[in-house]
């Protein structure tokens, strides 16, 4: 076995160098769920984008049920707040195609929620891309448009389901503040959930199931206390067209 000794001029010629060598591969290891930082060929999901605008884009997620949409499409025609988005499941969608066709012809975006209502991380590759795509063929018959955006059911996803989507020509879209009316708290706690959190570049997750009736209560309170805020509220599109995104993968 050969031994190789430094001399100290040695140590000194090569020391700094070792040193930023070390530093740099510790960096990446921390950073190593964040790779997107050294990597931009790897997809992502957004979660808000960074802009000193005072606008934000209020999401709606929909998976089942009548009772809410219905409302909810109203105060967004009342309050003139039609610049959001919706993310759709497909069984819903094909099952209540007259409310589908009204978001379009209202000018809501309308984007995916997936087909099931599984956690993608737990299947393969190939399961994954039948959810979107049986989704995808509903969204795309009853509007014409192609769908470009999707929240996955949950908001599950890991690197491999970033990939079939991106693959697949979708953004993965999440939220980074959360009103928790899935939770039933009372419209007053909706809304200051949204109210005490919202900041320039926001996502904000509400859904528009039957399960949370109480957002229709909140909903008008929400919209009229961003414009008193002075946020312009704006489609997922429109946010990232705007803004530079800021992603972050799991």
């Amino acid at each position: 076995m050969r031994l190789f000794i430094l001399n100290r001029k040695a140590l000194l010629r090569y020391g700094s160098f070792v040193f930023l060598l070390l530093f740099a591969v510790g960096l990446i290891y921390i950073e190593r769920n964040y790779i997107s930082v050294f990597s931009t060929s790897n997809p992502s999901a957004i979660y808000k984008v960074n802009t000193e605008q005072k606008m934000v884009a209020l999401t709606f997620d929909i998976s089942w049920g009548r009772k809410a949409p219905e409302p909810i499409l109203n105060i967004l025609e009342q309050k003139n707040a039609k610049a959001v988005t919706f993310f759709l499941s497909g069984p819903w969608a094909r099952d209540n195609a007259d409310l589908v066709r009204r978001m379009d012809q209202m000018g809501i975006e309308i984007a995916s929620h997936g087909w099931k209502h599984v956690n993608y991380s737990k299947y393969d590759d190939e399961y994954i891309k039948e959810q979107m795509l049986l989704a995808h063929q509903t969204l795309l018959e009853l509007t014409g448009k192609e769908p470009t955006l999707i929240r996955t059911p949950n908001g599950d996803f890991n690197k491999r389901t970033l990939k079939v989507a991106a693959d697949m020509g979708y953004s993965v879209i999440q939220w980074d503040t959360d009103s928790k009316d899935w939770m039933r708290p009372g419209p007053d706690k909706i809304v200051e959930n949204v109210l005490s959190k919202v900041h320039p570049g926001d996502i904000i997750l509400l859904h528009a199931s039957d399960s949370a009736l109480q957002t229709i209560d909140a909903l008008p309170r929400i919209i009229d206390g961003l414009r008193e805020k002075g946020y312009k509220i704006v489609t997922v599109t429109q946010l990232i067209e705007n803004a530079t995104a800021k992603k972050k993968i799991e």
